[in-house]
């Protein structure tokens, strides 16, 4: 196990690698194929005190260290893990998609198996990345349609994964002129779709990673459905938008990351009410748990919610390596408390 010392000097090339754009190494076009994806447990969350599983209001459940030698594998950017808990569609910064299934042993994650990766594709059927749009960077599902945020480009591409699986094509949405705006490498990282017959229903909400209003705050859309405007998201401390996830009882989960050059990554959940959220409003809410490189965390970005068969609240968080050999994606799973 690396020791945090470790692993924050081995974040020193990181921005050098971030200043890269992400098609710099592109990966291949070829059609879905089967990858083999190596797991290796993570079985205490904070290596200072591993018997701890109770980290501010969410419990430990397990985690994964994941590898392959696949060259698409890597810079996982976004996750939704299905109601049954075990498959889960995942996209990766490059463009590509990455699907599976997640393997228990009791309430712990252990393995990854019949993984598959593709390229996503445009609207004239050939992968996004040809045309530029490659730092693809978050995900939301509605139905069987799944939404998809590209940074660098500022826009939003809706796929029919229910009809087409990864072979759906990605055809653009009207987006407002402000998304335009956004910092390049710092725009859509989170996309929720709220579910029929609640707050926000059919409205796309959308926050930024470091788009910020005249206040300091995240600069965040509310999208189709009549309720289009803008809202935003108190930044504190530093924090950026990583991605975020819809409860069944009406919050918003905000997966949020930090980077230091002496303290390496950071990392913090908010939980946002759903019906806060409204044309001119600015949201926040209580810190759910924060964790830093004490902890099995690395560059966090991806989020998401499902109810597992013990009744228990899952939250599953993935990270992205860059495609760097010093990071790591690892895979954990909390339980909500009282949810």
């Amino acid at each position: 196990m690396k020791t945090a010392a470790s692993r924050i000097t081995a974040f020193l090339a990181i921005l050098a690698l971030a200043l890269i754009p992400a098609a710099a190494q592109p990966p291949h076009d070829s059609g879905p194929h089967r990858i083999d994806i190596k797991a290796q447990a993570i079985e205490a969350f904070d290596a200072r005190n591993p018997k701890q599983t109770r980290f501010g209001a969410l419990d430990f459940r397990g985690g994964l260290s994941l590898d392959s030698t696949a060259k698409d594998f890597g810079g996982i950017s976004a996750i939704r893990v299905a109601t049954d808990g075990q498959n889960f569609l995942a996209l990766t910064d490059r463009g590509n998609w990455l699907r599976g299934q997640i393997v228990y042993r009791g309430t712990a994650p252990v393995a990854i198996r019949d993984a598959e990766m593709a390229p996503m594709l445009g609207p004239d059927r050939q992968p996004l990345k040809r045309r530029g749009w490659y730092d693809t960077e978050s995900l939301a599902e509605d139905g069987g349609s799944v939404y998809v945020g590209i940074e660098r480009v500022q826009r939003i591409v809706r796929f029919d994964y229910g009809r087409d699986g990864l072979l759906a094509r990605g055809i653009p949405i009207p987006v407002p002129p402000a998304v335009r705006t956004l910092p390049k490498n710092g725009s859509l990282e989170c996309l929720v779709m709220p579910p029929q017959g609640g707050p926000l229903a059919g409205t796309l909400i959308a926050i930024s990673e470091q788009g910020l209003d005249a206040r300091g705050n995240h600069l965040s859309f509310l999208i189709g459905g009549g309720n289009d405007g803008m809202f935003a998201l108190k930044r504190t401390d530093d924090f950026d938008i990583s991605d975020c996830a819809l409860t069944p009882h009406g919050k918003v989960l905000v997966l949020e990351r930090r980077f230091s050059w002496t303290s390496g990554f950071a990392m913090r959940i908010r939980s946002v009410p759903l019906t806060a959220i409204k044309p001119g409003a600015t949201v926040d809410g209580p810190v759910l748990i924060t964790a830093d490189m004490g902890s099995q965390i690395d560059n966090m970005e991806g989020l998401s919610v499902h109810r597992a068969a013990d009744g228990t609240l899952v939250l599953t968080l993935i990270s992205d390596d860059n495609f760097f050999a010093l990071q790591r994606t690892v895979l954990l799973q909390f339980g909500l408390v009282g949810e």
